[in-house]
């Protein structure tokens, strides 16, 4: 098992609850999220910066 940093541009969602989902579900394809944070967000082009720590097996 590894670990990696990775950054994610995500686009917002209307509420809170389906941004966390987006970004649960956008993190999963790298691997399983240890942790994460938004970083940034970039209200112009309605997105946010993610970085997180995920595992691979």
């Amino acid at each position: 098992m590894t670990t990696h940093f990775i950054t994610a541009e995500i686009e917002l969602q209307e509420t809170p609850t389906e941004l966390e989902k987006t970004i649960e579900t956008e993190l999963k394809k790298e691997g399983e999220p240890l942790r994460w944070a938004i970083t940034s967000v970039d209200v112009e082009q309605q997105s946010c910066t993610v970085e997180a720590v995920v595992t691979v097996s």
